[in-house]
């Protein structure tokens, strides 16, 4: 029997929005080499294998943040050192995407430590979306929550991603903050998809939860009318001066176990099949077998450079090698340069370029 390439999928699995806490929990229960085999397969289905895209994740406004969120060193609750900063010039980010697309990275993230965007702030973030594209990145912003001009704005800007994290469970989403619900972050969620935007959420692992409020984050988003199309899990870096941070630190929960943290890649995979599973803050503390274990169960993506907002992270010489150890290659930029120069022109120069 002739065994097909490793990167020629099989039929694609149905996404289901369908999925039961009593299902979700059953595949956390698998035993681990079963469950990472049935990722793989899935993943193998829906992705190239053996492709990871590098992203790069720029903190465009630092600090300040009125959200008393446990785990966010950009509190003005938390006691962490970190200084509120004013919004970068656009210039300014416009070339810090340039140096991440030379080193590699074809997608490019734009983070605002804010409760929610200004409108005075709207026109640099649209030049800001603009400019990264023109480039040829994909792009994905995460301001906090949006009203529904905003959401507009922002995908006639052609913004390809919104990042808003669900963060935990539905339960245990009360005890990480209070001056938000769940319900807000859903709702924003919501109006992310109604502008057409593709929605990126997902959460953090490793801030004292439970293995149900593992299964409980996972079915949120699988749940939802559409899967996101981003889902990004990251690890609990905890910084001392934020709630948890202090709370957890010396702990045996300041480190989530690194099995159970691929399982929850793993499910987060079989449950949304053709989703981009970002694996995200807190690599820099995992082994390389471990982040090698994250890949083999469905993640294919990680954040490049030597810092994630205000977060260490493993740096992209590190990552480098580790690729070339695990004979894995970044994903090429999907938007070829014809694509590119039509976006750049006035509307009516691509219609009349279609009828020729």
């Amino acid at each position: 029997m002739t065994v097909p390439p490793l990167d020629t999928p099989a039929s694609s699995p149905v996404a289901r929005t369908d999925w039961t806490r009593e299902e979700i929990a059953a595949l956390f229960d698998l035993p681990f080499t079963e469950l990472v085999y049935r990722a793989a397969e899935i993943h193998r289905a829906s992705h190239p294998a053996n492709e990871v895209q590098l992203s790069t994740l720029l903190s465009i406004k630092t600090g300040g943040c009125v959200e008393d969120c446990g785990y966010c060193s950009q509190s003005v609750k938390a006691d962490s050192g970190v200084k509120a900063t004013k919004l970068m010039e656009v210039q300014s980010v416009l070339q810090a995407a340039a140096r991440a697309k030379d080193q590699g990275s074809s997608r490019f993230c734009m983070g605002a430590a804010w409760r929610n965007p200004k409108d005075r702030d709207m026109p640099a973030i649209i030049e800001m979306v603009k400019g990264v594209r023109s480039m040829g990145l994909e792009t994905c912003m995460t301001l906090g929550m949006l009203s529904d001009h905003q959401a507009d704005m922002l995908a006639e800007a052609g913004l390809d991603y919104y990042n808003h994290n669900i963060d935990t469970s539905p339960e245990k989403y009360e005890e990480i903050t209070s001056t938000r619900t769940m319900g807000d972050r859903l709702d924003t969620l919501g109006q992310v998809r109604r502008a057409g935007i593709n929605v990126c959420s997902g959460g953090i692992v490793g801030m004292g939860e439970t293995r149900a409020d593992r299964v409980g984050f996972v079915h949120t988003l699988a749940t939802l009318p559409s899967h996101p199309q981003s889902v990004p899990i990251n690890a609990l870096v905890p910084v001392k001066g934020t709630v948890l941070g202090n709370m957890l630190a010396d702990t045996p929960l300041a480190k989530i176990d690194d099995v159970e943290f691929v399982r929850t890649v793993a499910v987060a995979r079989i449950t949304m099949p053709g989703s981009m599973v970002r694996l995200s803050a807190g690599r820099e503390s995992m082994s390389e077998m471990t982040q090698a274990m994250c890949f083999l169960a469905g993640a294919n993506s990680i954040f490049t450079g030597d810092k994630l907002l205000t977060a260490p992270n493993a740096g992209d010489d590190n990552d480098m090698a580790m690729f070339a150890r695990l004979g894995l290659k970044p994903m090429a930029v999907t938007r070829t340069e014809a694509e590119i120069a039509a976006e750049a022109m006035p509307k009516g120069c691509v219609k009349l370029e279609q009828m020729i």
